[in-house]
Order: structure tokens, then C-alpha cells, then sequence
């Protein structure tokens, strides 16, 4: 009778495990990025609202940028209409969650492709390149990374220049901010003495603003490239992304934009 009961459970449990093999992972797959962006008709990007000239609030109060025209051309090529676009604003403390958790499809926000973000989230190849430069007022002494030595300096949560400045400059007093304008703002009123970031978004500042200056000296090189959800369910976004981007490329598209945005 023992027996009997042995070769039932274990009957049972074959069963079950051949039931969880066959239909649990299909239950609990992710649906494909890709097709519930050919559903809905619309991509949904998560865009940086304060990075001019990449992502920010225009005269008209529209979101304008590098970032935000290069995700209308993305929409061109995924759902054949540039404006099939809904932009949802990010910052670089919330934008790697936002595509985790599927708030938005794709990020488009200047955000450095990096190992450690690769394990969060999948990345399209390279669209545009930056390194970490220094902003500060006219007139500051500083004159390199090497004079921030017990300086306050200002960064952005959340960004690879917030990692960056602990391992150049260790004796340095960092400040976190969640906004370019904020730190950009805390810089002008003598909170900090610098603010270190991308060159490619600082430059935006110095362009505006003649009381501050831009430092020529690189300290990183920045491959930005578009995040998305983790896995399988985005393998066929990122081919058709990939090959977009490389599309427009081969086509001077890119160079068109830098040159308009200012960038080169």
C-alpha cells in the first residue's frame, strides 16, 4: 500500500512538473516589446525634460531635442509615422526603472551605455557619444578635474559622472542633485564650485549663459544609447532599433541632427 502511494505522488509530481514546464513559462513570459508597440500604435519614450539641447521644454512648451527628434524618427521606422510618439519625462535617478517596470517602452535620455546598466536593462547600439566634462563660473580658479580636490561639486543622481568622481577625485565634496537645474542653479549661487557631467549637456549652459564656462579638458568617453526592458521580449525592438539607427546613420541623418542641436 506504501508502494502504491509512492508510485502515486511520484506520478502526480511528474505530472505537475510536466504541466509547469508545458504552460507556466508561456503564463508568465513577458509579452514582446515590439508587438505591443505595433498594438497600441504608439511608443512610448521616457525623455529627459532639462538636458538641453537633448531634452527640454521649448518656447511653446513642447519637448524639443536631439533626443526627442531622434525618437520621432525611431517612431518612423517602427510604426511608419514620426508622430506616433507619447513622451513620459524621466530623470537619470527613475528613467532605468521606468523601462524596467514597462511605464515606458523605450529611454531615450542621453544615458550612458555601461556593464553595470547592462545588467538591468538591454541597450541599443551607440547613437551619439559624450565625456564627463566640468562647468564653472568665469573667474573660478579651477582649472581641471585636479583642483577639485576639497571642492563642492555638483552631480546628477543617478548619472555615470555621480560613479566617476568618486574614483578621480576621492577627496572632493559631492553633491547630489536631481536636476541639471537644480545643480546648475546651485552653481550659480556659490553652493558648488563646479558641476561635472556629460560635455554634450553642459555645453547647453555655457551656450546660454555667459557667466559660467566649460572646462576643454575630457575626463570619460559616453557611448549614449536607447534602454529598454530587459530579455527576450525585447530582442525584436532592438534588432528593428538597431537597424534604424544604423539607417540613419548610413543616411547623414545623425550628423543632420547634431549639427542642428548644436553639437557639432
Amino acid at each position: 500500500m506504501k508502494h502504491l502511494a509512492f508510485v502515486l505522488v511520484l506520478i502526480f509530481a511528474v505530472l505537475a512538473g510536466t504541466y509547469f514546464l508545458l504552460f507556466a513559462p508561456e503564463k508568465y513570459q513577458q509579452p514582446d516589446l515590439y508587438d505591443k508597440i505595433m498594438h497600441s500604435g504608439v511608443i512610448k519614450v521616457g525623455i529627459n525634460i532639462d538636458s538641453k539641447p537633448y531634452g527640454f521644454i521649448d518656447k511653446n512648451g513642447e519637448i524639443s531635442g536631439y533626443d526627442a527628434d531622434l525618437a520621432r524618427y525611431i517612431a518612423h521606422y517602427i510604426v511608419k509615422s514620426p508622430n506616433a510618439v507619447k513622451f513620459v519625462p524621466v530623470t537619470p535617478a527613475n528613467r532605468m526603472l521606468k523601462a524596467s517596470t514597462g511605464e515606458v517602452d523605450i529611454v531615450i535620455a542621453t544615458m550612458t551605455i555601461t556593464p553595470q546598466r547592462q545588467e538591468i536593462l538591454d541597450f541599443s547600439i551607440p547613437y551619439d557619444t559624450a565625456g564627463q566634462a566640468l562647468l564653472v563660473r568665469n573667474g573660478s580658479r579651477i582649472t581641471s578635474i585636479n583642483d577639485l580636490a576639497g571642492q563642492n561639486v555638483g552631480v546628477i543622481f543617478g548619472t555615470t559622472a555621480e560613479r566617476n568622481m568618486q574614483n578621480l577625485v576621492p577627496s572632493a565634496n559631492v553633491l547630489g542633485f536631481k536636476t541639471y537645474h537644480e545643480a546648475y542653479e546651485a552653481l550659480k549661487n556659490g553652493a558648488i564650485n563646479a558641476i561635472t557631467s556629460d560635455d554634450t549637456i553642459l555645453s547647453g549652459f555655457a551656450l546660454e549663459d555667459k557667466s559660467v564656462k566649460l572646462l576643454p579638458k575630457r575626463y570619460s568617453r559616453e557611448p549614449y544609447g536607447i534602454g529598454f526592458k530587459k530579455g527576450r521580449c525585447s530582442a525584436k525592438l532592438k534588432q528593428n532599433i538597431d537597424f534604424a539607427i544604423t539607417d540613419l546613420r548610413q543616411k547623414n541623418v545623425i550628423t543632420r541632427l547634431r549639427h542642428k542641436w548644436g553639437l557639432g
